[in-house]
């Protein structure tokens, strides 16, 4: 008994001292963005290019970072939920086991390759859609045009985050709805549903908090996505809503990339200041996400 409870205070003890490494860590993080890019705010307006002061600057590339994630989440969240759906419960195992292993094998891509591959080969097969997209829907705002010869624009690197995020969140989500309780599942068969029907009502509910949590940790890793977007995009600080132009805005991760190098130390206090925004909008999704979850798994207790 005294071997077991000293087990269970070393392990508490490991557990505090990690808790408390990761917040520290963090901390240190946001001091050094908050020492390094304060100063960022108020420097001479060249250093806003093509902007006149700090917060159009960082407006305009918070409206980028938030456009090509949300994209990526409207295209990523039905593939990734309907994958998670086939390997859980509608595909045979012998192939589910090697869907579910391809889904995985997504996430260790390296995203300079995702970068890569939509810039020299998905972007040049999307160009014929999006001239039909001008042609035929320029009256969306979003298809407004003219289109780009080389089809590298926002839709794109939508596009390849979109792949990026699918086997973070198909991943959490499968395991998710393999929790269902299998008594649930097989009332609900019992009272005639179908296998939709059972998924609708009783996987969905019990899954809800879970899949909400898996589409903030892709939406995480759109928001911060860095090389890919860089690679794939040719963009300045503006806002537009023009998904299918040579004018496309930038987000912040691949702002600070492209311009890092041959910034001054004045840009570079400004490139910092960027990142301190960048940090402070992915805490509060974060922050959204986890009092969104609370709430659904107190309503599920009830």
């Amino acid at each position: 008994m005294d071997s077991r409870r000293r087990g269970d205070r070393i392990f508490a003890g490991l557990s505090r001292a990690a808790g408390l490494t990761i917040m520290l860590a963090l901390a240190g993080v946001f001091v050094f963005l908050a020492v390094e890019g304060i100063p960022g705010i108020s420097q001479p307006a060249h250093n806003y290019a093509p902007k006149d002061g700090f917060w159009p600057y960082v407006g305009s590339l918070l409206f980028g970072t938030v456009l090509a994630a949300v994209i990526a989440l409207v295209i990523a969240v039905p593939f990734s939920i309907g994958v998670a759906l086939f390997i859980a419960f509608y595909a045979p195992r012998r192939i589910a086991a090697p869907v579910a292993y391809v889904i995985d094998l997504l996430a260790a891509v390296p995203s300079v390759i995702f970068g890569l591959w939509g810039a020299f080969t998905l972007a040049r097969h999307l160009t014929p859609i999006y001239q039909w997209l001008y042609e035929h829907a320029s009256w969306i705002p979003f298809f407004a045009g003219p289109p780009s010869a080389t089809g590298r624009t926002m839709l794109t690197a939508g596009i390849v985050l979109a792949i990026m995020i699918l086997p973070i969140i198909t991943a959490i989500s499968r395991e998710i709805f393999a929790q269902t309780p299998r008594l649930h599942r097989e009332a609900a068969m019992a009272l005639g549903a179908t296998r939709w029907e059972m998924v609708r009502l009783t996987v969905f509910p019990y899954a809800r908090s879970g899949i909400v949590s898996a589409v903030m940790l892709g939406l995480g890793r759109a928001l911060g996505e860095t090389m890919a977007v860089a690679i794939v995009l040719s963009a300045s600080p503006l806002v537009t809503l023009n998904l299918i132009s040579t004018d496309n805005p930038a987000t912040i991760a691949s702002n600070i990339a492209t311009s890092f190098a041959e910034a001054t130390p004045e840009k570079l206090h400004v490139l910092i200041a960027t990142g301190l925004a960048l940090f402070a909008l992915t805490f509060v999704v974060n922050f959204t996400a986890r009092a969104i979850v609370g709430r659904a798994e107190r309503r599920f207790s009830a």
